[in-house]
């Protein structure tokens, strides 16, 4: 989020959870990126904020709500107030719990894995509308066939981009394996690691397609502890997801810190698999 809205979504959080019954005289920042993720004290709530015209909130608390329900490890809405998305000032703010982190925070690839198999079991039995994992990609490659938005993109890592969006997902849509609802982003900084267990949080990337997808945003060594793994499937995912998100630190709006950095380390990763194919 842009710095000049910070201290205003700060307050406009804030604001909604006293006018709900919630003591909140301070907020301390999380996480900052499309949305504002912070904890709300001395009620001790996780509170995210986004602008109205960015958010999809209602349906990541309707979904967080129905997977709780079924028993899957992601984390709770706020027991003390209606669960729903509020509108504020121009801001949607959605209401948490709040887990203090368990130690040690490194995840065991086998709980890991158990845990995003226990995630996908429970998003199986959800029949709810989302995207299809092709759709991110075709966002990313509308971004890289457009110069202005990629001022910074060489010509070479350009067609690198396109060519790899382009026949990894034409190769995994031939691959005609079984697709589910997916979490669609579940990297370790949407892993909890709680006296509660291992929990999942951000359901608003949700979409569907094969589960190798989803491991290929785990650390490598996770894929070896999920039942059932198509091993060539889930290296073409993990290139392919390397590809949509070298893709985003190149947009020209792009705010993660290092982004550029980033994008060029993963460009190499990209041309190294690239040579190995």
């Amino acid at each position: 989020m842009k710095a000049p809205e910070v201290q205003r979504a700060m307050a406009t959080a804030m604001s909604t959870a006293s006018a709900l019954g919630l003591a909140a005289d301070d907020a301390i920042v999380l996480h900052d990126s499309n949305k504002l993720t912070l904890r709300l004290l001395p009620c001790d709530v996780l509170a995210r904020v986004a602008p109205v015209a960015e958010q999809i909130a209602e349906f990541e608390v309707e979904l967080a709500r129905r997977l709780a329900e079924a028993g899957c490890p992601v984390a709770a809405l706020e027991p003390r107030v209606e669960p729903r998305p509020y509108e504020r000032d121009g801001f949607v703010i959605t209401l948490w719990t709040y887990y203090e982190p368990a130690t040690p925070r490194e995840v065991p690839p086998a709980d890991y894995a158990h845990a995003l198999a226990r995630l996908h079991a429970g998003m199986r039995e959800l029949d709810v509308p989302t995207p299809h994992f092709t759709d991110r990609v075709e966002q990313a490659q509308r971004l890289v066939a457009d110069p202005d938005r990629t001022p910074e993109l060489s010509d070479a890592d350009r067609e690198l981009l396109s060519d790899t969006l382009r026949s990894l997902s034409r190769a995994i849509g031939e691959h005609g394996g079984a697709e589910q609802l997916l979490h669609g982003e579940p990297h370790p900084g949407n892993l909890l690691s709680t006296g509660n267990g291992l929990l999942f949080i951000d359901l608003e990337t949700c979409c569907r397609g094969p589960v190798e997808f989803d491991l290929a945003h785990a650390p490598e060594d996770v894929g070896e502890h999920y039942p059932g793994v198509d091993q060539e499937l889930l290296r073409q995912c993990r290139i392919l997801v390397l590809a949509v998100i070298s893709a985003w630190r190149w947009d020209r709006d792009d705010q993660l810190p290092n982004g550029r950095r980033l994008g060029e380390e993963w460009l190499g990763r990209i041309r190294a698999a690239r040579e190995s194919w």
